[in-house]
C-alpha cells in the first residue's frame, strides 16, 4: 500500500481544509447562541415591560394629569431609593414611621397660623404689633389636614368670580352689614357679589379708575404693577385687570373680617399684612403706582413711617394716590363727622411730609389727589439743606425686607450722572417689559446673573411650561387662575404663563443664595419674600396650582418638610394640583408623606429624560377616600 509521503516545508492541504470547516462551525455555533440569548432577553424584558404596564393600570392617577394626546409613565424609585434608619438628627428619616393624616376640627378651617387672632392678642397693639406675623412655636403647629367648610363648591373661574363667590365658601355676611351702603359685597341667595364698590368709590370701582386715568396714563403700559394698601375686598385691583395692571392687595384680619379671603376667593392678588412695624416683604423699587382709598392708615405719624415705607417699593417716577379723609374735606367733613380744622391739618401734614420726601403733586380732582416721586436723588440730596428729615439711610441693602423693622429715613436710589436720568435705567413698557432683560442684571446688581443667562432662563421654562402641559391638560385653559412658585428664581414660570388668564404669586426664599425678587418685578410680575419653615400669610383654600422647585432640599436641613406639605394642603384648593421638582430622593420622601395625606400622585422625569438626576412629582389633592371631619376638639 503506498503511503503518502509529507515533504516538510510543504503544507498538508487535507488538514488545513479540516481545520478551517471546524473554525467555521465554531464560529456559527457561538453567533446561533448570541442569537438565542439576544432573543431570551427581548421576551424577558417585553415581559417585564408588560408587568409594569399591568401594575400601573392599578394605581390611580388624577385625571387633570393626564393628557388627552400621551400616556405619560409613572416611575417608581422604591426599590432603589430606601428611607434610611431613624436618627435623631434627621427628621425626614421618620416619614416612614408616619401615620395616615387626619382632618382637623371644623374650628380650624379658616387657620391662619401666623395671624391668628387668639395668638395675636399675646402682643402689644402699639403700631399695629399684634396684627403683624406672629407664627407658632414648632411644638404649636397642628399635624392635622385642615378641613373644608361645609357645603364648599368649586370656585367661579375666572373673569366670573371677579363678580361672585359662593357663600359657602367665605361664610361670613358681615361686610354686607358694615359695608351695606359702600356697596362692597351682596348676599344673593347661595352666593356673594361684588359689584365693585367702595368706601370711597360711590359709583363703584369702574368709574374711579376711569377718574384716575384722566389724570395719570393707565392705558399705555408703563405702569404694571400696583399696590393697594388696606384693600378691602380688592376692588380697586380687580377693574384694574382690564388695563393690563396687576394688584398685590394687603388688609389685616380685623373686624373687617375675610377681606384678603374674599380677594383671593374672587381670583385677585392678595395677602395678609399691614403696615406695622416690619416692612413690607417686598423689594425697593417695585411698584409703579400705590393707593390708599380711606385705609385708614395713619400716615403722619411715627415721624411718617409709613408713607416713607411706601416711598422705599415706589419705583422712580411712581405714583401715589390718596383717596378719602382729608382728600375733598371740605364737601366732606360733615359725613365725616369730623372739624374742619382737623382735617385741614391732616392734609396738610401729608403735603409737607410728601414735600420732603421730594414727591410733586400732579393732580387733586374731587376725591381723589396724586403725588409722583422722583425719577433720581440728585435734587433732593439737595434739599437736605432745607429739609433736615428724614435723612438718607445709610445701609445700602434697600431690598431686605423679611422680619425687617421700617426706619423714618429715605431709601436712597441709585445714582445717575444726569438731573433727565432715571436711576436704576428705565423700564419697558408692557407687555415688552416681562422678556426684557431687567435693569438690576443690566447693572450687574446680583453677582453670577447675566443678561444672557436671562435669556437662558426665560427660553427654558417656556420649555417646561410646554411639558407640563402633556401632565396637567388644563394648567392653560383657565381651571388654574391662583398659582404660585415657592421658589420663584428669575420669574420664568411666571413668565411663561403671561399670555394666559392667570396670575402668579412669585415667592422668593428670605435665605435665597441670590435675593432675585427686585428681577421679578421689574419683569412685570408680583411676589413676596417667605420662610417656608413658616406659614404663608394668607387663607386655607387660597391657591388651584403650586410649583415647587427644588424647594425640599433647599429646607431639608433646616426644617421639617412634613410641615411644609401640610402648608401646601392647607392653602390649596380642592383638586388643586402641585408640580414638585427636585432629586429623585427627596421626592421619594415626598411622596411617601402626600400618600399618608392622601393626595394622588405621578412622580416622572423631567423634560430632559431618564438621565436626568431631577425628576417631577406631580401632586392632586384630590382625596383618594372619603374622610370625615372629626368632631373631637384637638388642642
Amino acid at each position: 500500500m503506498a503511503r503518502e509521503l509529507h515533504v516538510p516545508g510543504l503544507p498538508n492541504k487535507p488538514a488545513e481544509g479540516l481545520s478551517r470547516k471546524k473554525n467555521a462551525m465554531w464560529v456559527l455555533g457561538i453567533l446561533a447562541l448570541c442569537s438565542l440569548f439576544y432573543i431570551l432577553g427581548l421576551w424577558h424584558t417585553s415581559s417585564m415591560v408588560n408587568s409594569d404596564t399591568a401594575r400601573l393600570a392599578f394605581r390611580q392617577v388624577p385625571a387633570c394629569h393626564l393628557s388627552s394626546t400621551s400616556t405619560p409613565i409613572s416611575l417608581d424609585f422604591d426599590l432603589h431609593h430606601q428611607e434610611e434608619e431613624p436618627s435623631s438628627n434627621a427628621s425626614s428619616s421618620q416619614i416612614q414611621y408616619l401615620p395616615m393624616f387626619e382632618p382637623c376640627h371644623m374650628k380650624y378651617s379658616e387657620y391662619t397660623p401666623c395671624e391668628d387672632p387668639e395668638r395675636s392678642k399675646k402682643f402689644t397693639n402699639e403700631k399695629q404689633f399684634m396684627r403683624e406675623r406672629h407664627c407658632p412655636e414648632k411644638n404649636e403647629r397642628l399635624r392635622c389636614l385642615i378641613p373644608d367648610p361645609p357645603g364648599y363648591k368649586t370656585p367661579f373661574p375666572w373673569p366670573e368670580s371677579r363678580d361672585f363667590a359662593w357663600y359657602a365658601n367665605v361664610p361670613h355676611k358681615q361686610l354686607t352689614v358694615a359695608k351695606a351702603e359702600q356697596n362692597w359685597i351682596r348676599f344673593r341667595g347661595d352666593r356673594f357679589q361684588f359689584p365693585g364698590g367702595g368706601t370711597s368709590f360711590r359709583n363703584g370701582a369702574k368709574e374711579y379708575i376711569q377718574g384716575i386715568n384722566k389724570l395719570i396714563p393707565l392705558t399705555d403700559g408703563s405702569i404694571r404693577i400696583a399696590l393697594d394698601t388696606g384693600c378691602g375686598v380688592a376692588s380697586w385691583g380687580a377693574y384694574l385687570a382690564s388695563y393690563n395692571i396687576l394688584t398685590m392687595s394687603f388688609a389685616p384680619i380685623d373686624i373687617h373680617e375675610a377681606q384678603v379671603q374674599f380677594a383671593l376667593e374672587r381670583g385677585l392678588p392678595a395677602m395678609i399684612g399691614i403696615l406695622g412695624t416690619r416692612r413690607l416683604p417686598y423689594p425697593a423699587r417695585a411698584f409703579d403706582m400705590a393707593h390708599c382709598s380711606r385705609c385708614l392708615i395713619p400716615w403722619t405719624q411715627y415721624d411718617g413711617l409709613y408713607l416713607i415705607e411706601v416711598d422705599r417699593v415706589l419705583r422712580p417716577g411712581g405714583y401715589w394716590i390718596l383717596s378719602g379723609p382729608p382728600i375733598n374735606w371740605k364737601n366732606h367733613h360733615k359725613g365725616w363727622e369730623r372739624t374742619v380744622q382737623s382735617l385741614k391739618q391732616e392734609q396738610e401734614a401729608i403735603e409737607d411730609l410728601a414735600k420732603r420726601l421730594c414727591w410733586k403733586k400732579i393732580a387733586e380732582a374731587g376725591d381723589i389727589a396724586i403725588w409722583k416721586k422722583p425719577t433720581n436723588h440728585i435734587h433732593c440730596i439737595q434739599k437736605r439743606k432745607i429739609f433736615k428729615v428724614p435723612t438718607f439711610c445709610q445701609e445700602d441693602n434697600a431690598d431686605a425686607a423679611w422680619y425687617k423693622k421700617m426706619e423714618t429715613c429715605i431709601t436712597p436710589l441709585p445714582k445717575v450722572k444726569n438731573i433727565k436720568d432715571i436711576a436704576g435705567m428705565a423700564l419697558e413698557k408692557w407687555p415688552k417689559r416681562v422678556t426684557a432683560i431687567p435693569p438690576r442684571i443690566t447693572m450687574h446688581t446680583i453677582p453670577g446673573i447675566t443678561g444672557e443667562l436671562f435669556n437662558q432662563d426665560t427660553k427654558l421654562w417656556n420649555k417646561r411650561l410646554i411639558y407640563y402641559r402633556r401632565f396637567i391638560e388644563r394648567l392653560t385653559d383657565g381651571k388654574y387662575h391662583n398659582i404660585m412658585d415657592m421658589n420663584a428664581g428669575l420669574g420664568g414660570f411666571a413668565a411663561a404663563l403671561a399670555n394666559y388668564q392667570v396670575w402668579v404669586m412669585n415667592v422668593v426664599p428670605a435665605d435665597a443664595k441670590n435675593n432675585t425678587l427686585g428681577i421679578i418685578y421689574e419683569r412685570g410680575l408680583i411676589g413676596t419674600y417667605m420662610d417656608w419653615c413658616e406659614a404663608f400669610s394668607t387663607y386655607p383654600r387660597t391657591y388651584d396650582l403650586i410649583h415647587a422647585n427644588g424647594i425640599f432640599s433647599m429646607y431639608q436641613d433646616r426644617c421639617d418638610m412634613v410641615d411644609i406639605l401640610l402648608e401646601m394642603d392647607r392653602i390649596l384648593r380642592p383638586e388643586g394640583a402641585v408640580i414638585i421638582r427636585d432629586s429623585v430622593d427627596v421626592l421619594v420622601k415626598v411622596k411617601k408623606i402626600t400618600d399618608r395625606m392622601r393626595w394622588q400622585s405621578q412622580l416622572t422625569h423631567n423634560e430632559r429624560g431618564p438621565f436626568s438626576a431631577e425628576k417631577i412629582l406631580f401632586l392632586n389633592n384630590t382625596r383618594l377616600i372619603d374622610i370625615k371631619v372629626q368632631s373631637e376638639e384637638i388642642s
